[in-house]
């Protein structure tokens, strides 16, 4: 985060605390995590026991009672080291915990808050579904309602980590003979229900199985108490869309550094020749123009910031944001393909098992294209990359 005059000492406290926690705990492990295909389980509790997890939230909830900046400074010291554990702990608190501080009742916030803000029980969000993307209106899972409960039938796709989830957030077609964007509602399910079966997809990189990335997760005659609504029934819509713009404005500027820095080191290996990618100067401009796009996403990614400051909701900036970071991402990836050459081109990484013989290239080259793949989906979810272009459109030029 660029330093601003709006940080006072307790700021800086919170940054050296997590920067220390970051280095202490996080680094040390990461790479072994990613290796692994590891949730990090030790280190999210430790994560609720020093309030990072719950950390906007009231103290008389379980939370640590911090400011909105509090939070960003959170994620951006995390994301400096491992973008992993930033992003479990940014979904838990504005997709998982966020629902109900918004639109929860008292009694909901009081039964389920403090769960969350310790860390105790993990929160996923249920949105996609095979016939329902970008366009939310197209929610086809049903809740119909019986007696004093709700049942759901239907699925939801691209679910990341869903195997480790507690609890998910569902958004159900409540009135099936609503207008698409009506209709909709908020519902809070236990994942240990009956009914409820999570199925991994299989992605590029061959995640060893239960350590899927992404799932498929499957409602059959699922009972759901009716108090496990969230806010008023059908208005599930306009509740999505204001959690959705918190996704969209993230934190990306630490995250981006990081890669370009590991690009810069890549680039700089030296060939037979003794020559390396900085001597080509149209390399070195792209890498210099990378930072500056970069730099100045980091001065636009204040304006949310300061709008939730001003107990407001994530504008048209948050659009902004999600597209050039999500955009640049894919730019970063892409040169890092293009610096690691034949080394980075993909390979399956059982054939080498098989034959006994050592993946060709340096240690780096292996993550090159999967990651790149794999990024292909940033400019996806949240809302299409178009979608967010819409909003722009409407929200700033009036059109």
């Amino acid at each position: 985060m660029i330093d601003s005059p709006c940080l006072t000492d307790d700021h800086h406290q919170l940054r050296e605390l997590v920067h220390d926690f970051a280095e202490r705990e996080i680094k040390p492990v990461a790479r072994q995590l990613d290796l692994a295909d590891e949730f990090p389980w030790e280190n999210v509790k430790k994560m609720g026991a020093l309030g990072f997890l719950g950390s906007t939230w009231p103290e008389e909830l379980g939370g640590a009672g911090m400011d909105y900046l509090s939070y960003i400074i959170l994620i951006e010291e995390m994301a400096r080291v491992d973008a992993s554990h930033a992003i479990t702990v940014s979904a838990h608190t504005t997709l998982s915990t966020s629902p109900i501080m918004s639109f929860g009742t008292p009694e909901q916030q009081r039964r389920f808050v403090p769960l969350l803000a310790s860390g105790t029980v993990l929160g996923g969000f249920g949105l996609t579904e095979p016939g329902a993307g970008s366009d939310a209106g197209g929610t086809r899972t049903a809740a119909v309602a019986k007696g004093d409960h709700y049942v759901l039938n239907g699925s939801k796709i691209w679910t990341t980590h869903a195997q480790w989830a507690d609890w998910m957030f569902n958004l159900v077609r409540t009135d099936s003979g609503a207008k698409p964007q009506e209709g909709i509602s908020f519902i809070l399910v236990d994942m240990k229900t009956a009914g409820i079966r999570v199925e991994p997809i299989v992605t590029t990189d061959l995640p060893i199985p239960g350590s899927q990335e992404v799932n498929q997760v499957f409602y059959d005659d699922v009972k759901v108490p009716k108090e496990n609504l969230i806010g008023e029934i059908n208005k599930g819509w306009t509740y999505a869309k204001y959690l959705l713009s918190f996704e969209r404005g993230n934190a990306y500027g630490p995250g981006l550094k990081r890669a370009l820095n590991k690009l810069r080191k890549i680039a700089g290996q030296t060939d037979a020749s003794g020559t390396s990618l900085f001597d080509d100067a149209a390399f070195r401009a792209k890498l210099d123009d990378l930072e500056i796009q970069i730099s100045a996403l980091e001065y636009v990614s204040h304006r949310p910031f300061a709008a939730l400051r001003a107990v407001q909701r994530p504008g048209a900036e948050a659009s902004m944001m999600n597209c050039r970071g999500t955009e640049l991402q894919q730019a970063i990836s892409e040169a890092t393909v293009e610096a690691s050459v034949y080394d980075g081109m993909p390979v399956q990484s059982d054939t080498f098992a098989v034959t006994n013989e050592p993946r060709p290239g340096p240690n780096y080259a292996a993550p090159v294209a999967p990651y790149y793949f794999n990024l292909r989906k940033a400019s996806i979810y949240a809302g299409s990359n178009e979608i967010q272009r819409n909003i722009m459109a409407k929200a700033v030029l009036g059109l």
